[in-house]
């Protein structure tokens, strides 16, 4: 894998995002020079929300079913309520959420994003944070919850909100960078 400034992102997402946790990691990255791609059920604009009022619309870059797992160095996973819970029940973005655990690749989840990574059955034994309500589920699914800004165990990692973005987007670079200087 190429360092943080020669790497290719997808980020998956659909309607109900929130909005800072796709844009503000989308940017730090492509800031960071990283080529980044977002992906979705379908091309058309996807409706973001502030907490509980609309937001801005992002146009995907392609389709979840264009999606080829060797194409990326990392996966980047939005919260939102309904983003995270509407794509649990997407058989194609969960596929695409375990081929990227179990290609060791990094998967970072924020606030309910990690709803994804227990529909994918990829936190049994993990240690994991998320937004309170998401970490019932994700105990029941074998996790170790914590609360704490970033957690990262393997190649997961996990924040709890919006407040937790800059961690967040460092703790998945350093990742991306480590990842890279292993010999494949």
């Amino acid at each position: 894998m190429p360092a943080i400034e020669q790497s290719r992102i997808l980020i998956v997402a659909t309607d109900g995002f929130e909005q800072s946790e796709l844009f503000q990691p989308r940017q730090k990255l492509i800031d960071a020079g990283a080529k980044v791609t977002l992906a979705s059920p379908a091309t058309d604009p996807i409706q973001g929300m502030q907490h509980d009022e609309k937001g801005d619309t992002i146009t995907p870059d392609m389709t979840l079913e264009s999606v080829k797992i060797e194409d990326y160095d990392g996966l980047i996973l939005p919260g939102g309520v309904a983003n995270p819970d509407t794509l649990r029940t997407n058989e194609r973005a969960v596929r695409i959420v375990r081929d990227f655990v179990a290609s060791g690749k990094p998967v970072a989840a924020i606030c309910h994003g990690p709803w994804l990574l227990v529909e994918a059955d990829c936190v049994d034994g993990k240690t994991v944070t998320s937004w309170p309500s998401v970490r019932t589920d994700l105990a029941n699914a074998g996790a170790r919850v914590v609360d704490q800004e970033v957690v990262v165990d393997g190649n997961l990692i996990t924040s709890r909100n919006p407040d937790d973005i800059p961690a967040f987007v460092d703790a998945f670079k350093k990742a991306v960078t480590q990842a890279a200087a292993v010999p494949a």
